[in-house]
């Protein structure tokens, strides 16, 4: 079998759990980063052996198969218009852009063009979450409630508002999408941020947040969420349906039904392998389990967007 050559466009955390992913996969091969410092890239290609690239165009010259897009939430839409233009599969990391206008841009391209595509919402390919789906079939949800809290991460760009768009953007973004795959979609959302930023040098964002959410089928819904904590203490979803109580984490899943309550455990490295061999075998047309192609992860963003938009509106 030919390898599958990858290319990634930023060279930071997430970009390496996916090289290291992909680097296990068999018959693939990272060919090539690229990165707007240069001594990242310089470093990430020495821990993979791979080459570093000075730009997006001198990666998509090393005959490509997909690339990923790894960058901060502010530097989205040139590197995503470049591996459109080369007519690639496009791997993007969420969120998937600052604003609104940028992501429907880019998905407008992807469609004309009819791209390959895939975002990193890993937590669809846990197999609680399947059980999940599995358990409330046929069940009314009334309630969902989620929750980020957390610290602020250990990167200069992500407390300012006009780079991360915030924690409900760059965190939550992981809790709505779940919600949304279980409940539904949000007809209306009302949002309040504190207006007290963290302890964070430069830090304009909210350090906390508390949404309330409408589903259009009629469930009700909250959001909470906060980085002002030096630790992670909880991420995840509720959900109450009737006769049935579900409370999920990227670690597992505890339910509590008429038959009594039981837990079940959970390994998150399975969800963030799964996503990656899933877009790979797409792209060698071995397979169709992308679950959340760029227009499905617009539509979370969406709604991220809305909740922190709410919020800074009522400031």
């Amino acid at each position: 079998m030919t390898a599958t050559r990858v290319g990634l466009i930023g060279a930071g955390g997430v970009a390496q759990r996916h090289a290291r992913v992909l680097s296990a996969l068999p018959g693939v091969q990272v060919a090539g980063v690229t990165d707007v410092v240069p001594e990242a890239a310089r470093r990430f290609a020495d821990e993979f052996g791979i080459a570093a690239l000075p730009d997006a165009e001198a990666l998509l010259g090393e005959g490509l198969d997909a690339v990923y897009v790894c960058v901060p939430p502010f530097a989205h839409g040139p590197a995503e218009r470049a591996v459109i233009d080369a007519g690639l599969p496009l791997f993007v990391e969420k969120p998937i852009s600052l604003n609104l206008d940028t992501a429907a841009e880019i998905a407008e391209l992807i469609a004309e063009r009819e791209i390959i595509t895939a975002v990193g919402h890993h937590w669809r390919y846990l197999p609680i979450v399947e059980e999940a789906r599995r358990l409330l079939d046929g069940r009314p949800i009334r309630l969902v409630s989620g929750t980020w809290l957390d610290k602020v991460p250990p990167v200069a760009w992500w407390a300012r508002r006009d780079r991360s768009g915030g924690p409900v953007v760059e965190q939550a973004a992981h809790v709505l999408d779940l919600a949304r795959h279980l409940a539904g979609e949000v007809s209306e959302v009302v949002a309040f941020g504190n207006g007290t930023p963290p302890d964070a040098e430069g830090a304009d964002v909210d350090g906390a947040t508390a949404a309330t959410l409408r589903f259009a089928s009629g469930a009700v819904g909250t959001l909470a969420a906060t980085c002002v904590l030096g630790w992670k203490e909880r991420a995840g979803l509720e959900v109450y349906a009737d006769g049935l109580a579900l409370a999920i984490t990227e670690t597992g899943m505890t339910v509590r039904d008429a038959d009594g309550v039981r837990q079940v455990e959970s390994d998150p490295e399975v969800a963030r392998v799964a996503v990656d061999r899933a877009f790979i075998d797409a792209v060698r047309k071995e397979g169709d389990d992308i679950r959340v192609p760029y227009a499905e992860a617009l539509r979370t963003h969406t709604l991220a967007l809305a909740v922190a938009g709410s919020a800074a509106a009522h400031a």
